[in-house]
C-alpha cells in the first residue's frame, strides 16, 4: 500500500503532521520500536510506529529521525498521550520523513492490525494477478514448472507449498517436506477435503476432486491451516490449485504423440507382431533392444475406476518415464525397462496408495525380467498373474512371476489322484485324440502357449504353415469346450501342461 492509503484508513484517524512533496512511497510492513537506534531491525519500507520511551531529550529525536531516515523506512507513526513533540516534527522536516500522529485512543495493535490486512490484502490481489498470468500461459505455451510457481507463492504470502501424487510422490517445492508417504495416507483417508494434518500443521487440497478418482490425483500441501486463511488466501488457493490441475492435465501422456505410438506398440505386441516390425517399433518408442525389461497388466472389476485412471494408476507405480503403456481389451499394459524385478517396489507403492483402492476390484500382474525378444511372453506372463490376483479376490492387489511359479509347485504337491484329475479334465480329450489320429495336438497347444498365442512363432516352432496351427487349435477348443482367447482357460492349459 502506498502512504496516501494510509491516511484514507477511516477506523484509525491518522493525522499527517510532516508531508514530503511530491513524497508517497510504498509501505510494506509495520514495525513497533521504542530503541533510539532500531536500524539493524528495519529492512525498509516499514511504517515505524513509536510511543517515544527513547526520548529524554529533544537531541534524541535527530537520532532516532536519522536512524530510521537511513535504514529508508516510509513512514514514522508516533505519540505520546496523543501528542508529538516539535523536535521529532523538526526532526523529521529536516529529513523530509513522513510523520504521523496517532490518536490516544488507537493502540498501536489496532494500527498493525488494519495495516497487516490491507498489506496481505494487496499482496493476495497482486499474486492473483500473477497466477492468472501463469495459467493463461500454461493454457496456450504449456507448462512453465510449478517450482518456481510454489516459490512465488511462499516468498509472497509466507505459504510454503508442495505438490505430490496419491502416492506420496512429491513433483514440486521445498525439499524438506516431512514425511510425504504419511501425507498422503491422510490425504487418501479423509472423510472430507481440504483436510489439516495437525501434527504437521500442514493443510493438503486436491487438485481435481470433482472428476478424478482420489487414487490418482494429486494434491498441494500448504504449511498452515487453511480453516484459519481469509477469504482471500482461499481464493488464491483455489486458483493455484486449478493452474496444477490444469500442469496435471498435461502430464497425461495418452494424446501426445509419444503416448500413441506406445499404445500402438503395445497392441502390436498384443496381436503378435513379426520380428521385424518389432523393432522397428521399439526404435519408434524409444526402448532399446539391447535393454531387459518388465511386464505389468493391470485391470478392474468394477467401475469404480475407468480404464484411463487404471492407465494413471500403472504410470504412478512404474515412475518410469520411458515406459510403454496401452491399453487393450480392458487390461493396461506397460512394457518397462529394468535391471531387476520390480515387484516389491510395485507392492510398496500399492500398499500406499491401497486406501483409495477398497472396492475398485484392481488386480496387477508382474511378470520376470526379460531381454527384449521376449517381450511378448513377458506381457502374456504378466497377464496370468494378473488373473490370479483377481481371481484370488483379497485386498493383495499384486500378483509377480515368482507366485505364478508358486503355484504350480503347489499344484504339484497336491495329491496324486487330484493332480490325475486335474490334468485328465483338460488334456485326456486331446491325448486320445492324438493317440487315434497320430496328431499334434498337445505338443502344438504347448508350442502355442510358449510363444504366447502368437500363429506366426508357433508355425515357426512347429514347422507348420500358420493355417495349420489356426486349424489344430480349433480342434483344441472344439474338444475341451475351452476358449484359448480367455486368459483363465489359458491359465488352467499352462498348469496341466507343466503337470505332466
Amino acid at each position: 500500500m502506498r502512504l496516501h492509503d494510509l491516511v484514507e484508513l477511516p477506523e484509525l484517524n491518522l493525522q499527517q503532521i510532516v508531508t514530503p512533496e511530491h513524497f508517497d512511497p510504498l509501505i510494506r510492513w509495520v514495525v513497533t520500536t521504542d530503541m533510539l537506534d532500531p536500524s539493524r531491525y528495519l529492512k525498509g519500507g516499514e511504517l515505524v510506529l513509536t510511543g517515544l520511551v527513547w526520548r529524554t531529550e529533544a537531541a534524541d529525536s535527530f537520532t532516532f529521525v536519522r536512524s530510521v531516515a537511513r535504514a529508508g523506512v516510509a513512514a514514522v507513526a508516533a505519540s505520546e498521550g496523543g501528542l508529538v513533540p516539535v523536535d521529532l516534527i523538526d526532526a523529521c522536516r529536516e529529513h523530509g520523513l513522513p510523520l504521523f500522529r496517532v490518536p490516544a485512543d488507537v493502540a498501536f495493535a489496532t494500527v498493525t492490525e488494519s495495516v497487516v490486512r490491507r498489506l496481505s490484502s494487496a499482496r493476495t490481489s497482486d499474486l492473483k494477478a500473477v497466477l492468472d498470468r501463469h495459467q493463461r500461459l500454461v493454457a496456450t505455451t504449456g507448462p512453465g514448472g510449478m517450482g518456481p510457481l510454489l516459490d512465488l507463492v511462499g516468498s509472497e504470502l509466507g505459504m510454503r507449498c508442495w505438490v505430490l501424487t496419491a502416492s506420496g510422490r512429491v513433483l514440486a517445492g521445498p525439499g524438506d517436506l516431512a514425511d510425504p508417504v504419511h501425507l498422503a495416507r491422510q490425504f487418501l483417508t479423509a472423510r472430507r477435503l481440504p483436510h489439516f494434518v495437525e501434527e504437521f500443521d500442514i493443510s493438503l487440497l486436491p487438485v481435481d476432486d470433482d472428476s478424478t478418482a482420489r487414487v490418482v490425483d494429486w494434491f498441494v500441501a500448504v504449511d498452515t491451516d487453511w480453516q484459519t486463511w481469509h477469504s482471500e488466501r482461499l481464493a488464491l488457493a483455489e486458483q493455484l490449485t486449478s493452474i496444477v490441475a490444469a500442469e496435471r492435465v498435461r502430464s497425461d501422456d495418452r494424446l501426445s504423440g509419444s503416448g500413441i505410438l506406445a499404445q500402438e506398440f503395445i497392441r502390436a505386441v498384443h496381436e503378435g507382431a513379426n520380428a521385424s516390425e518389432f523393432s522397428q517399433q521399439m526404435h519408434v518408442v524409444g526402448l532399446p533392444l539391447e535393454s531387459h525389461y518388465i511386464a505389468i497388466a493391470a485391470a478392474v472389476s468394477e467401475n469404480v475406476l475407468r480404464l484411463g485412471e487404471v492407465r494413471a494408476l500403472v504410470r504412478e507405480i512404474t515412475t518410469d518415464s520411458t515406459a510403454a503403456v496401452g491399453i487393450v481389451d480392458g487390461e493396461v499394459i506397460a512394457i518397462v525397462p529394468a535391471t531387476e524385478d520390480l515387484t516389491p517396489s510395485i507392492e510398496r507403492v500399492v500398499d500406499v496408495l491401497a486406501p483409495g483402492l477398497t472396492g475398485t476390484g484392481l488386480s496387477i500382474g508382474v511378470s520376470s525380467l526379460v531381454a527384449a525378444r521376449d517381450i511378448r511372453s513377458a506381457v502374456e506372463e504378466s497377464r496370468h498373474a494378473r488373473g490370479l490376483a483377481a481371481r484370488r479376490g483379497d485386498d493383495r492387489y499384486v500378483v509377480g512371476h515368482d507366485e505364478l511359479a508358486t503355484l504350480v509347485l503347489l499344484l504339484a504337491g497336491v495329491p496324486d489322484d487330484i493332480r490325475h484329475m486335474f490334468r485328465a479334465r483338460l488334456l485326456a480329450p486331446l491325448t486320445e485324440y492324438d493317440s487315434v489320429h497320430k496328431s499334434d495336438l498337445i505338443a502344438t497347444l504347448s508350442a502355442f502357449l510358449d510363444t504366447n498365442g502368437s500363429w506366426t512363432k508357433c508355425a515357426e516352432l512347429m514347422h507348420l504353415h500358420v493355417n495349420s496351427v489356426r486349424y489344430r487349435i480349433q480342434r483344441v477348443e472344439e474338444l475341451t469346450g475351452r476358449d484359448l482367447s480367455r486368459l483363465e482357460d489359458r491359465v488352467e492349459f499352462y498348469l496341466a501342461l507343466r503337470l505332466t
